[in-house]
């Protein structure tokens, strides 16, 4: 067997001077994004604000559809819509691409603080697959909301700003650390042992006096009541800048690539496009990272609530015209990928893994071994791709999840294709993927973004 597959090329030598220097420019956007957005709620606020600057309308201030109309959509704070309305009627299809706004990361239980041996901390429950050891040692910030008793939502955000505090999780010093070493990886750390010092200094005299000055301090600076974390949605994030990554600036680590590189480079996409044949939507969704559930995420009807309320602004909705227009359309799970890592060859097969700077990745299939939960492309589909990016000068690959018996993943490719259209993923590569500090290359990045533009306007 070969060392790797053959590479339609790197993307860097097939880009000019110009190109290159887009592709700096575009990746400077992102990190400044990257800065910028940590929760979903920020990522939903982030594309409402920037679609509305582009002259996107609230759908519900659309009193009829028309070719042309930009429309956004906020869905609950949580997921968000952009389409811009196609020549031909919906019935015959969209051009669809879906990303999700969600990641990896560690949400406050309902009652979170308490106290322990004179320090204060919060209990957590982890959301999303991760390797609990990699969030221990390293600076968190607390993101959020919480909804007061009286309906007031407070926005929380502590440690990002220069100055602010930050959350840690302690670990055990190697000295005293025998037996946890001798452990399995994933049985150094435990869930509840996820618990961030939150503080160390009493309120007075009493039984909680470092937990009761911890209250204090959100009663003083929020006006929040310890009650009120049972209506809060709180997350304990990376308090770690992006950046670029490299000596020659190449890459760009941060958390949160996957999958908000697929996100901001189709908003930047949609953006773009003007009076398209086909209407294109790009959908941002939630709850990605832990089955595509709830109300928010693509195991609901969200798209087929979408697509009724544009079909009413329309004339007369009727159950098959909904069916039509979703089975005719096509669709990008616009997600990432694992790149190869020079580390740990012996999970991946080279010759049909993805590579860093070897352009937008094309995923037949996802899955876990006998590619359970995957959508598993179409090769019609496949073909119409390939050519749509050779035709457009998109540097593109293909790529799966590691070899076969090794583990998996998966999309939400698959909850697209149950409506019948044609669906593939489609994204990045991505280095330490679900770590704090992920690794994207830029070159990759604005080949994502090229792939999602040249897409909605195409077929």
């Amino acid at each position: 067997m070969s060392d790797k597959k053959p590479q339609a090329g790197n993307a860097w030598l097939k880009m000019n001077d110009e190109q290159i220097k887009l592709c700096n420019q575009f990746s400077m956007g992102y990190i400044d994004f990257l800065n910028e957005v940590k929760t979903e709620r920020e990522a939903v606020s982030f594309i409402i604000n920037k679609a509305l600057e582009k002259n996107f309308q609230p759908l519900e201030q659309i009193p009829r559809i028309m070719p042309g109309n930009k429309i956004v959509v906020n869905i609950k704070d949580k997921a968000a819509a952009l389409l811009v309305v196609g020549k031909r009627p919906l019935t015959e299809g969209l051009n669809l691409v879906v990303s999700h706004i969600d990641t990896p990361r560690i949400d406050l239980k309902a009652n979170p603080v308490y106290e322990a041996d004179g320090l204060s901390l919060f209990k957590t429950h982890y959301y999303g697959g991760i390797k609990k050891y990699h969030w221990v040692a390293i600076p968190l910030a607390l993101n959020g909301v919480v909804y007061k008793k009286n309906g007031t939502p407070i926005n929380i955000r502590i440690g990002l700003k220069e100055g602010d505090p930050v959350l840690t999780i302690a670990d055990l010093l190697p000295h005293l650390a025998k037996e946890q070493m001798e452990k399995k990886m994933a049985e150094v750390i435990t869930g509840e042992r996820l618990t961030p010092v939150v503080g160390s200094r009493p309120l007075s005299e009493g039984e909680s006096p470092v937990k009761e000055r911890i209250l204090q301090f959100f009663k003083e600076r929020y006006d929040v009541e310890e009650s009120d974390f049972i209506s809060a949605e709180l997350q304990l994030i990376p308090a770690i800048k992006a950046n670029e990554v490299g000596l020659d600036r190449s890459m760009i680590g941060a958390y949160g690539h996957d999958d908000r590189v697929s996100a901001y480079a189709a908003l930047q996409a949609v953006l773009e496009v003007n009076d398209p044949d086909i209407t294109a939507l790009c959908l941002f969704v939630d709850k990605e990272e832990i089955g595509s559930t709830g109300n928010t995420g693509l195991q609901s009807i969200l798209l087929e609530n979408l697509i009724v309320e544009l079909m009413h602004l329309s004339g007369p909705v009727d159950y098959f015209s909904v069916r039509k227009c979703l089975s005719q359309s096509y669709a990008l799970s616009a997600d990432v990928n694992a790149a190869v890592d020079p580390n740990y060859p012996e999970v991946f097969e080279k010759d049909n893994c993805s590579f860093l700077s070897q352009g937008v990745v094309l995923t037949k299939y996802t899955g876990s071994r006998g590619k359970a939960e995957s959508n598993d492309a179409n090769p019609e589909f496949l073909w119409k791709m390939r050519k749509l990016f050779d035709d457009n000068g998109i540097v593109w690959q293909t790529g799966e999840l590691g070899k076969v018996d090794i583990g998996g993943g998966g999309t939400v490719a698959q909850y697209l294709a149950r409506y019948g259209m044609e669906v593939v993923d489609c994204g990045v590569a991505v280095l330490g993927m679900h770590s704090p500090f992920e690794v994207v290359s830029k070159a990759d990045v604005y080949m994502s973004y090229k792939a999602y533009l040249s897409f909605m306007q195409a077929f």
